[in-house]
């Protein structure tokens, strides 16, 4: 008899202590909504821009990066990327074209986040659409940082946006335009400018109110070597507008491609194409 109390009591508790157990191994997310990560996972941008600032580029100097985007859940070709791209010469960091999650959640950012830092350069994102889904916008501040941001790096701008305009049901908002073009009017001291943004104006994903204002500031805008995107998970290169500005479209993880930048004068650039 005690023998049967004994094990119905196991059995009503064995679940709890099983619960506990994948917890104490991180396996659990209680809500899709908790976007707490431990520290090194938060401000990545701003952790990532200092470390580059600490190797600055001399003036007049050439800058090489690589482009890349959409990691989304490919974690086993996030591990062959870092591989490939320790072993490119002169590289000062890489850039991910957003989409760094599927779902939005903390526990996606921050699987990708500690593929990356096995770089030896620093990395640099800009937000993806996958990357607002449900809580998505709030943990990708948390744990990336803002939106919308510029950085200066040798002779270069770098200015990042977010024009995920479906996220937003086309609100007229997104890309903010009042923020675009000031942005794209003072180099802060640069030679030239590169903007990155995940959505391309090419996609009915971009908010189709925004897509003259956008292309026209690009258009107008002094010393544009190229805008940047992602999304497709298909790279591209061309002028789809025919108006003197180049988009460069990057390959997802899942292609196992991606391309380093050269950049240097005023606007000349070169694209390779790499596979991993």
């Amino acid at each position: 008899m005690h023998t049967l109390t004994t094990l119905r009591h196991w059995v009503r508790v064995a679940p709890f202590v099983a619960l506990l157990g994948l917890a104490g191994c991180e396996i659990i997310e209680f809500s899709p909504n908790d976007h707490r990560v431990p520290e090194k996972f938060i401000n990545l941008t701003q952790k990532n821009l200092a470390k580059l600032q600490a190797q600055p580029l001399a003036p007049g100097d050439t800058l090489r990066f690589v482009f890349t985007g959409d990691s989304q859940n490919f974690y086993y070709e996030a591990d062959k990327l870092v591989e490939s791209v320790n072993q490119q010469p002169g590289i000062a960091f890489t850039l991910v074209a957003g989409d760094i999650s599927d779902y939005g959640l903390a526990r996606e950012m921050s699987w990708v986040a500690e593929k990356l830092q096995g770089l030896k350069k620093p990395f640099i994102t800009v937000v993806g659409n996958h990357d607002l889904v449900g809580n998505g916008r709030t943990t990708y501040e948390h744990i990336y940082g803002p939106l919308n941001y510029s950085f200066v790096y040798g002779d270069t701008k770098f200015i990042l946006v977010d024009t995920n305009g479906r996220e937003y049901n086309f609100n007229g908002q997104v890309p903010d335009m009042n923020w675009v073009r000031p942005q794209l009017a003072n180099l802060d001291g640069a030679r030239r400018q590169v903007v990155v943004s995940h959505v391309s104006p090419t996609s009915g994903d971009f908010d189709p109110t925004l897509v003259a204002p956008y292309t026209g500031a690009l258009r107008d805008a002094q010393g544009l070597v190229f805008e940047m995107n992602g999304h497709n998970h298909s790279s591209s290169i061309g002028q789809p507008y025919e108006d003197g500005v180049t988009y460069v479209n990057s390959d997802a993880f899942s292609e196992r491609r991606y391309f380093v930048v050269t950049v240097w004068g005023n606007k000349e650039f070169r694209i390779k194409q790499v596979k991993f």
